[in-house]
């Protein structure tokens, strides 16, 4: 018998509504696939290259979708995604948000998820041929975990202070919780 599988998204909460969602993506079992920290700054590879690519064709996909801030680190991402579905969504008075595009109608808005599962489908898929062509380390069963952690954002206070750990993220690695290498 299989484990029941539960979810970790709010009860109730509509993922496609205007806001501002922290999310964070790891690799399965948390494996360094994207590059290394070096000094403190994030190096990608060639495989970490390939999901800085994928990542910023997000807003090209889903039109009501802008990308903020994120950090690709070698076995997770953190970022601040923006959702909105009206032309002239201003969470939190972010300047890099002052606009999203027009042409959106109701229930056509993606969801949190749907723009999660599309980047994890496009960059396996991808790294599957980067496996075959150029050698890159093979992944246990999925590229990624299955879930992954989002929290939203409810305030200008919160934004700045997730805003400041993804830009901190690779100077912090020897103490991150995702790095399974730390002493």
């Amino acid at each position: 018998m299989q484990p029941s599988r539960h979810t970790i998204r709010l009860k109730g909460y509509d993922y496609s509504q205007n806001g501002l969602y922290f999310v964070t993506i790891c690799t399965q079992n948390r494996e360094n696939l994207f590059g290394d920290i070096v000094d403190g700054k994030m190096k990608l590879n060639d495989a970490g290259e390939m999901i800085k690519i994928w990542w910023d064709k997000i807003p090209g996909k889903y039109t009501n979708v802008k990308l903020d801030i994120y950090q690709i680190m070698p076995n997770h991402i953190h970022t601040i995604i923006v959702v909105g579905a009206h032309p002239c969504v201003r969470p939190l008075s972010n300047p890099y948000v002052r606009s999203l595009h027009e042409g959106s109608t109701h229930g056509s808005t993606p969801t949190l998820g749907n723009v999660i599962q599309w980047f994890k489908t496009m960059t396996t898929n991808k790294y599957i041929r980067g496996i075959k062509i150029n050698n890159w380390p093979p992944f246990n069963k999925r590229l990624f975990q299955r879930n992954y952690y989002e929290h939203i954002i409810r305030n200008e206070e919160e934004y700045l202070k997730i805003k400041e750990y993804i830009r901190q993220n690779p100077s912090l690695w020897s103490r991150d919780r995702n790095n399974l290498m730390k002493i």
